[in-house]
């Protein structure tokens, strides 16, 4: 019986092995990060720094992903490191596909304070590719500068 129940915990672990490896290959990072960095002098000699990142964790099964921002502040004077915060997390966001497929991804952001971005800090644009067959969409991101945003996709035709 002892003998029968270690089989069965052991089966029972490499199954779950094995389906969390296969999730895993579903999520692939965007190999195109982007940091930038401000400064400011503020009264008393303070000077600040802020540095932003930020990427994208896509689901290559379901086409949803997830929008990832980091944000280092250091302020410090003329001797010392005063104060040093960060903070960041992933925004959820909607499929691009209705349907489960094979896709293949690529996103490109705005930086703040761009020509760009008439109404807040940018916007961002996503390329998904079923792989599976020819299909394209292009999807656009802007801030509508009041409060939320606003994102179109488009279906590309082939000629």
């Amino acid at each position: 019986m002892k003998l029968v129940t270690k089989i069965g915990i052991g089966a029972a672990f490499s199954l779950t092995t094995l389906m969390s490896a296969a999730h895993a290959d579903e999520f692939k990072l965007w190999n195109g990060q982007r940091i930038a960095c401000s400064s400011g002098r503020a009264a008393g000699k303070l000077d600040t720094r802020v540095c932003r990142s930020y990427t994208y964790l896509f689901n290559v099964k379901t086409s949803e992903y997830f929008r990832c921002q980091m944000t280092l502040s250091l302020t410090r004077d003329n001797k010392e490191v005063i104060n040093v915060q960060v903070d960041g997390g992933c925004a959820k966001k909607p499929r691009v596909f209705e349907t489960d497929s094979k896709y293949e991804f690529d996103a490109t952001e705005t930086e703040p304070a761009n020509t760009n971005s008439f109404f807040g800090n940018g916007g961002y644009s996503l390329w998904v590719a079923d792989t599976t067959q020819q299909k394209l969409r292009g999807c656009i991101t802007i801030s509508s500068g009041l409060g939320s945003d606003i994102s179109k996709c488009l279906d590309m035709n082939f000629q």
